[in-house]
């Protein structure tokens, strides 16, 4: 697991693994966030697999799936609302986090300037510089 804190609140990184969950428990995150669809990849674990290896460690768990459709104003709300009612650190992945920092930064949009996220995420290792237009509007 190679985990990249974006800030306080929200680390990403690519495809975790069920046994992964309790290091992440460890680690002082209360909540999971799956944004990757299943199937992907013959080797990827299930979300339920996940699912049930967060609950297990007493962890919210929470499928956004963003897959080959996009991003959709209904991805980047659930995201929004995941992280405004969690009570603290949130941990979410994909297969490189790409998508995971895509769908934080959209939720960001208003709420911070665009410059300051697309700074967090470069700082983690994510390029989100081509959101720029989107993440200046509300």
């Amino acid at each position: 697991m190679d985990l990249k804190r974006i800030n306080d609140h929200v680390s990403v990184s690519g495809q975790i693994r069920p046994e992964d969950v309790a290091t992440l428990k460890q680690l002082g995150f209360v909540a999971v966030v799956n944004n990757r669809p299943d199937g992907e990849a013959p080797d990827q674990p299930a979300g339920a697999e996940i699912e049930a290896a967060a609950k297990a460690a007493g962890l919210a768990y929470h499928a956004i799936p963003l897959g080959r459709e996009g991003v959709n104003p209904q991805l980047v709300a659930d995201t929004k609302a995941v992280l405004e009612g969690s009570d603290g650190p949130v941990f979410c992945f994909c297969r490189s986090g790409t998508r995971s920092t895509t769908l934080w930064a959209l939720s960001q949009a208003g709420e911070h300037p665009a410059e300051e996220i697309i700074a967090q995420a470069a700082e983690a290792g994510y390029d989100m510089s081509h959101l720029a237009g989107y993440l200046g509007r509300a």
